[in-house]
């Protein structure tokens, strides 16, 4: 018997950018939206937290094919 397990986390890194000043706070959260949105910001590949969110398991059996859509 084959089980495939499918395992969920989520990563917490950060990223530092430099946001002008005097903008409101919807214009910083759109700010940092199109920042990421284009690629600009880039988080720091240190990873500073995983939390589990779920684990679930699949049975598949050996003998079958995969059905094709």
């Amino acid at each position: 018997m084959k089980i495939i397990i499918t395992v969920v986390e989520k990563i917490v890194s950060e990223a530092h950018i430099d946001i002008p000043d005097g903008l409101n706070q919807s214009a910083i959260k759109q700010h940092i939206v199109d920042r990421y949105n284009t690629g600009e910001m880039v988080t720091d590949m240190n990873i500073f937290q995983v939390d589990f969110e779920s684990i679930s398991a699949r049975i598949v059996q050996e003998n079958s094919s995969p059905k094709s859509a």
